[in-house]
C-alpha cells in the first residue's frame, strides 16, 4: 500500500543541543550538519522499522478494502484517522464517514466491516485514506532506545563524513543500533 506523507515532524526527536552535548562539540561550526545529521538519522531509523518517531500526517493509497476488514497502517503507530475518500469510475472522490472505522491503536490497524463500504470505481488507488501517525508530538514521547540509536548514528556519522575503508571492506553502521531498532522494527509477510 503507497503512502506519501503530507505533513512531516514539527520537530526532530533530538534536538541541537542534545546532539551537540552527545558529541562534545562546543563551537557553533557545525551546527547545519548536525542538524542534517539528526533528520537523516531520524529519517533512516523510520525506514528500518516502518515507524513514524514524531508526529506526521500520511496519505495511505490502496486499490480495494481487504476482505477481512483489517487493514494495517504502516508507518506505525497510529495515531488517528482524518479522512477517507472513494473514487468512483468518473474520478471523482467521495468522502466516507471516519465513524465507520474503528482504530485498533495497538496493531496499528483500522478495522471495519468492508461490505458496508463503496468500492472503488477505479482500478488503481481507488481508495485514499489520510492517518496520523506517530509516538507523539515532542522528542519525550519517542522511545529512549530509538533516540539513543539516533545518537549513535549522528555521532558515527559526523566522525566518518565519507566512505571509510577498512581493509577492502567499507564500515558498516554500529552494530549497536541494529540492536536497538530489533525490537521495534515492523515485518511483512
Amino acid at each position: 500500500m503507497p503512502s506519501i506523507l503530507l505533513t512531516a515532524p514539527a520537530v526532530e526527536p533530538l534536538t541541537l543541543a542534545e546532539a551537540k552535548a552527545y558529541l562534545r562539540v562546543e563551537t557553533p561550526d557545525d551546527d547545519d550538519l548536525i542538524g542534517a545529521l539528526i533528520a537523516g538519522a531520524r529519517i533512516y531509523i523510520e525506514a528500518e522499522t516502518r515507524r513514524a518517531l514524531i508526529t506526521q500526517s500520511w496519505r495511505l493509497s490502496c486499490d480495494a478494502w481487504p476482505p477481512d476488514g483489517r487493514l494495517a497502517v504502516l508507518p506505525a503507530p497510529l495515531q488517528a484517522l482524518t479522512a477517507a475518500r472513494v473514487y468512483d469510475e468518473s474520478n471523482v472522490s467521495h468522502a466516507l464517514d471516519t465513524q465507520a472505522f474503528a482504530l485498533d491503536l495497538a496493531g496499528s490497524t483500522l478495522v471495519f466491516a468492508p461490505w458496508t463500504l463503496p468500492m472503488p470505481g477505479r482500478s488503481a488507488a481507488g481508495i485514499e485514506l489520510d492517518v496520523v501517525c506517530g509516538y507523539g508530538a515532542g522528542a519525550a514521547d519517542v522511545p529512549e532506545p530509538l533516540r539513543q540509536a539516533i545518537r549513535l548514528l549522528v555521532g558515527h556519522w559526523y566522525e566518518n563524513r565519507g566512505v571509510v575503508a577498512i581493509g577492502h571492506e567499507t564500515a558498516v553502521l554500529p552494530v549497536t543500533v541494529a540492536a536497538l531498532l530489533a525490537p521495534y522494527r515492523v515485518l511483512s509477510l
